[in-house]
């Protein structure tokens, strides 16, 4: 194995999904506008609940953090939650439930009208987001998609965004930019630009 090769056949494909990211006008239009229906249900006094599994679940795990903390520079906390963090609701759910009840159980009991459900998915055929809809829908939660290019069982969502690839890593990091970015906006939009960050 060429190491050299791999890495940067790894950071040049990462650098071309990116990029069709970028030039993908819907995607950039969508992305806008999920960023201010965050701000406007944080104006609303509402939060941004988070899930995914595996890499997913610590992409939300993270997003959450960056808003109760901070993004780019020290500000009021704002709530967002991840579904992911509690491994006690997660098994006693799963356990008398089943895995695919372990986020709309959640939501059930947490869940707002007016609130903002981020689902983050590879595949956009995660069961246990999947499932989620119709408690999204009965509280009047709107819901977000983050998955990637294929069709899939989350494309009914109020807001989707495809990355434009079908590998798992690609996807992920396309995910956590697009998180960043939402993160960024929000932050901005509620307490204003106090950083020399781009």
């Amino acid at each position: 194995m060429d190491i050299i090769s791999v890495t940067r056949q790894h950071i040049s494909e990462s650098v071309r999904v990116k990029e069709a990211l970028l030039h993908d006008p819907k995607a950039i239009e969508t992305i806008s506008q999920i960023a201010l229906v965050c701000t406007e249900a944080y104006q609303r006094g509402n939060k941004v609940i988070w899930a995914g599994n595996g890499g997913s679940a610590a992409d939300a795990q993270h997003m959450a953090g960056e808003m109760v903390s901070k993004f780019f520079f020290d500000r009021p906390a704002i709530p967002s939650i991840a579904l992911t963090t509690d491994t006690s609701i997660i098994t006693a759910i799963g356990n008398d439930y089943g895995y695919e009840m372990v986020f709309s159980r959640q939501l059930q009991a947490n869940a707002v009208k007016g609130d903002v459900f981020i689902g983050i998915s590879t595949s956009g055929n995660s069961r246990n987001l999947v499932t989620s809809i119709d408690i999204c829908r009965q509280r009047g939660v709107t819901t977000v998609a983050l998955v990637g290019s294929q069709p899939c069982d989350m494309d009914t969502w109020d807001y989707v965004v495809k990355i434009p690839s079908r590998s798992t890593p690609r996807i992920q990091e396309c995910q956590t930019l697009i998180g960043h970015i939402i993160c960024c906006i929000v932050e901005e939009n509620l307490f204003g630009k106090k950083s020399n960050e781009p």
